[in-house]
């Protein structure tokens, strides 16, 4: 009877991974599409918003200027830069026409940095096409064509590509897979996403954003989403309720991105999102905004409930029978993040300290909770709308 009342109970932490799992299932990756466009190739503009980047603006922008692609300019948008990010990309502009670097002017007080620089670079892009990149990311050669093919053939006015993510050090691998899988199971697979006519179901990676040029400036460009923390959301759900097609679809292989180097640059970042952001993709309207934040909380205490009860059993707090819940628990959660680390190349054993990455989460979130809409990023302050 205590076996069956514990395998009863340690059913949701069992079957949560199969249902991630499951709900990732039918995505759809840029190998899919053929990596020579044919003949009209319309102009791809590419705009790197930068600010203060000077340890990544030369790889991002060698790498976009190594595209296969032949219709291709690139603008580089040094957003007041202090560290001499605005020297080193007009260093290479000197030496490759297809680039330019433009500073826009001062930042008005109700935009965003980010917005306020991609507006800027796409009021003076002569493509068909504008692709949107973050200044942290690398691309391959057939990132581009294959990615142009994929907006012809699906249609779509929006098309984002969610790449792979390099993990360097010890924090980045226990804290970064750990929202990247909260994320895959609140939105699904790339399917999903692509054919979700709800707003509140869609989700774009602004690390790598296509838009058709005429689509852009009919749905207001940046600035119909200049006060929001997560612009790249924020655009795809104006999109969709717009009636415009987006898609998104996986690109491992073409995109890969060093979001953050170090703890605090982990913490800083996902404070600034994962509350005043996330908040605008909560669905069932203002319900689901007024429940977002117990919401959010829920999913690392979830998680961390059964390491959590196994502590409180070395102590003799609960019951023998808490305990072999908790080990079962653990058991299934453990094995699930092993698996996950191990298909991404990463060593097996960060899957047995998850407890310490689901801490960190819920640390992160406990700031950005307390932080409200007011949030800070890169010298500036904003107050998300």
């Amino acid at each position: 009877m205590i076996a069956a009342s514990v395998l009863l109970a340690a059913l949701p932490w069992a079957l949560a991974p199969l249902v991630i799992v499951a709900r990732a299932r039918r995505s759809r990756a840029l190998a899919d599409w053929a990596d020579v466009v044919p003949p009209p190739a319309p102009r791809v503009s590419v705009v790197i918003p930068a600010r203060n980047e000077a340890r990544n603006i030369e790889r991002c922008a060698r790498s976009v200027l190594a595209s296969s692609y032949p219709e291709l300019e690139v603008i580089v948008v040094d957003d007041h830069s202090s560290d001499g990010t605005g020297e080193i990309a007009r260093a290479m502009a000197e030496r490759d026409p297809r680039l330019r670097v433009i500073m826009p002017a001062a930042l008005p007080a109700d935009w965003f940095g980010k917005q306020w620089a991609c507006a800027a670079g796409a009021a003076v892009a002569t493509g068909e096409v504008l692709l949107f990149t973050d200044a942290d990311t690398e691309h391959a050669p057939d990132l581009i064509p294959r990615a142009v093919n994929a907006m012809r053939e699906r249609g779509a006015d929006l098309l984002s590509v969610a790449g792979a993510q390099e993990l360097g050090t010890f924090w980045e691998r226990v804290i970064q897979p750990q929202l990247f899988v909260m994320l895959l199971a609140r939105y699904g697979s790339t399917e999903r996403v692509s054919t979700s006519t709800r707003p509140s179901e869609v989700i774009a990676n602004g690390q790598c954003i296509f838009v058709r040029r005429d689509a852009y400036h009919a749905m207001g460009g940046h600035g119909a989403v200049r006060d929001r923390v997560a612009e790249d959301l924020a655009l795809a759900q104006r999109f969709v309720a717009h009636g415009r097609r987006i898609a998104l679809v996986t690109g491992l292989d073409q995109l890969s991105t060093r979001m953050y180097t170090s703890l605090g640059e982990i913490v800083r970042g996902w404070e600034k999102n994962v509350y005043a952001g996330g908040r605008d993709a909560a669905p069932f309207g203002a319900w689901g905004r007024a429940a977002y934040p117990a919401l959010l909380l829920a999913v690392p205490l979830f998680g961390l409930a059964p390491p959590l009860a196994l502590v409180a059993g070395l102590a003799g707090l609960v019951s023998t029978t808490v305990v072999l819940w908790a080990l079962l628990c653990v058991a299934c959660t453990m094995t699930w993040w092993c698996g996950f680390y191990q298909r991404v190349g990463l060593p097996l054993w960060y899957g047995v300290v998850y407890p310490l990455g689901l801490a960190l989460v819920l640390y992160i979130i406990g700031a950005a909770l307390a932080r409200g809409r007011r949030v800070a990023w890169k010298g500036r302050t904003y107050l998300a709308r």
